[in-house]
Formats: structure tokens, sequence, C-alpha cells
């Protein structure tokens, strides 16, 4: 029996850490795990996206401040587990909510639990360029602290850095939004939706290890069974 609720930010924190590729905390409203005879065997986080572009590029201005994004899935690999904490998880979401999730094509990722899930899919993310400084991808808030009042930041930073500095096309992800509320709320958000629907795309998806120990796992134990 597949248990899913509610977590602190800072139970799901091991998993992230430890066992999620991105190895890097985002920022977290919701946090759900998934419980198995009392032990946690995955988690999903949500989370206001910073970028208000991302917020209003949905359904507009009018829906922006309902738009959260699924920015962390980890679990073991059980068959459906994936699929039974998202679906789960989202039934727990504040309604009316926008959810808007990637799947990482630099990952090997299609999205099949947003598939499994009945989630919308609008294509592939906008093409970008990431900045890197000796090989290693530069944050968007370090970059605009580094170069703040700079007009030409580009300029700035080739002068700064030289040769160090390069600029990468990101990888495109694929791009899916889920809706929740009522009936009304739902047909809404969808008529204001900004994206072109597109079939489920296909292919092989890459799996990464999970199955390592998390020394937290008995404080999630004790807290949540």
């Amino acid at each position: 029996m597949l248990d899913v609720h509610r977590i602190s930010a800072s139970e799901a924190k091991p998993w992230i850490l430890e066992r999620h590729y991105a190895k890097r905390m985002p920022p977290i409203e919701h946090a759900f795990g998934a419980f198995m005879r009392g032990m946690c065997c995955g988690i999903v986080t949500y989370g206001t996206p910073s970028s208000a572009t991302l917020r209003e590029g949905v359904c507009g201005t009018e829906y922006s401040h309902l738009v959260l994004e699924l920015n962390r899935l980890c679990c073991h690999s059980v068959k459906n587990l994936a699929s039974t904490l998202v679906g789960q998880s989202l039934n727990q979401l504040p309604k009316p909510s926008i959810v808007v999730s990637y799947a990482d094509t630099a990952q090997g990722h299609v999205g099949y639990v947003y598939q499994a899930t009945n989630w919308i899919y609008t294509g592939l993310s906008a093409k970008r360029t990431d900045w890197h400084v000796d090989g290693m991808d530069l944050h968007g808030q370090t970059i605009a602290d580094m170069s703040r009042g700079k007009p030409d930041r580009a300029k700035w930073m080739r002068d700064k850095f030289g040769d160090r500095f390069s600029l990468v096309d990101r990888p495109r992800k694929h791009r899916y939004i889920y809706f929740t509320g009522n009936k009304r709320e739902r047909r809404n958000m969808l008529k204001a939706l900004r994206y072109q629907i597109e079939q489920y795309p296909k292919g092989e998806s890459h799996r990464y290890d999970t199955e390592q120990p998390i020394e937290t796992q008995s404080i999630l134990n004790l807290d949540n069974a």
C-alpha cells in the first residue's frame, strides 16, 4: 500500500542533494513523500518559478499568480511509483493551480511520468544559451550580481574572463502543463493557455541511480510513519 502525504522541505533535502542529478535545492512551497510500509521511497516538490517570464508565459498575467513548477522528482525504481507519487501529490496542491514541469533532454528524459498522469504537452522549451566560465555553468543570479549595472553583460564578461568565458547552447526541455481545480476553472485556464498543445514525444528514457542509502531516511520514517 502506497501512501503519499506532505513532508517538510528539510525532509526532502537529502533526496534532492544526494540522489537528484541537479544536486541543488530549488525553491520549495509544497513537498510530498511516498511511503511503503512506513519507509520513504520517493519525493516530489513544487515551488513558484522565480522567472516572471515563465509565470506569465503559460496563461498570461491574469493567471501568473497560480503558476507552480514541479521542480524535483526522485524515487526508487518501483513500477508505477513515480506516476502514483505525482498523481496523488497533484490532488493535494492548492486549487486552482497551473503546474509546469520540464523533462530534461540532456539527461535522456522524455516525460513518460507526465504522460501517464495526463499532463498537457506543449513542445520544447525556447532555445537559450548558458554562460560558462572555465567550463562551469554560471547561475543567472550569479551573473546578475557580478555584472550589475553593466549595459552589455556579455561584453563585460568577455573582457573580465577572456578565453575562460564561453556561451554554450542550452539543451532544450520537454514542457508539460497540468491544471488543478474544478471543471470551470480548468476550462478557463485551458482557454488562456499560450502554448500550442502537441502530441506526446516518444523515445528511450534514461534513469539515473536513486538506490544509494540516505542518512536521514530513519528521520523521515519516524516523522511520517
